[in-house]
């Protein structure tokens, strides 16, 4: 919990900074009572004899009034963007210490005996899946067949044993799933369920999530929350 709430924290202080940065530029603008201020001297210092028609004053008063319901309508998307960009920080942050699928084929096995949840995405029907594990030199540590499958997921749970039956040592581990279309193999898309270790924001309010053993991907590649 502690971890969650130091990311929070960090992720909240960034858009606090961000809202003063704009808070003091727009603290340099011309705001109505310096508008009017304006206006009313410039009535003041007109000449007598060839006074300024009033219906320039009406036309400046109309722009400004247009001006100004732009400014505030800004002010409020402003506002409902940092609230809504503070809302995702806090679920974000509420991800670290959790395993999220993502497409990605690398995942990291913490401990011996362990397990890594991978997920093959078919675009169709295949004969026969084989599903292929690498260790981190690129050894071939497993491989098996999975026999005919049909389009969509397929859940593919690795027991972190070798082909003879030995348990892995910890490390990162390539995950390979092969389709059989037409006679021919295929690397399909993998997905492996990962552990994030913290949260970034980037510009824009860009979420990044930094898994453990893998790195970091954008929170738009994450497919489930484990």
């Amino acid at each position: 919990m502690s971890d969650i709430s130091n990311i929070s924290n960090s992720v909240l202080s960034e858009l606090s900074v961000e809202n003063n940065k704009k808070d003091e530029v727009k603290s340099n603008e011309l705001g109505q009572s310096a508008f009017l201020e304006l206006m009313i001297t410039q009535m003041n210092n007109q000449n007598p004899l060839d006074p300024q028609d009033n219906s320039e004053f009406v036309a400046q008063l109309a722009q400004f009034s247009t001006v100004e319901g732009i400014e505030k309508m800004n002010n409020s998307l402003d506002g409902m963007s940092t609230s809504f960009q503070s809302s995702q920080a806090l679920q974000a942050s509420a991800l670290v210490g959790r395993d999220v699928l993502a497409e990605n084929d690398i995942a990291r096995l913490n401990q011996p005996g362990g397990e890594i949840n991978a997920r093959a995405e078919l675009p169709g029907s295949t004969s026969d899946l084989l599903f292929n594990v690498y260790n981190e030199t690129g050894e071939l540590v497993r491989s098996y067949l999975m026999g005919p499958q049909a389009s969509g997921q397929v859940d593919v749970p690795w027991d972190s044993l070798d082909e003879g039956g030995n348990l892995l040592p910890a490390g990162s581990y390539r995950f390979e799933a092969l389709g059989y279309y037409e006679g021919e193999q295929v690397a399909v898309p993998m997905y492996t369920a990962t552990n994030v270790d913290s949260v970034t924001l980037g510009q824009g309010g860009n979420m990044t999530l930094n898994l453990n053993g893998v790195g970091p991907i954008p929170i738009s590649q994450v497919k489930e929350i484990m």
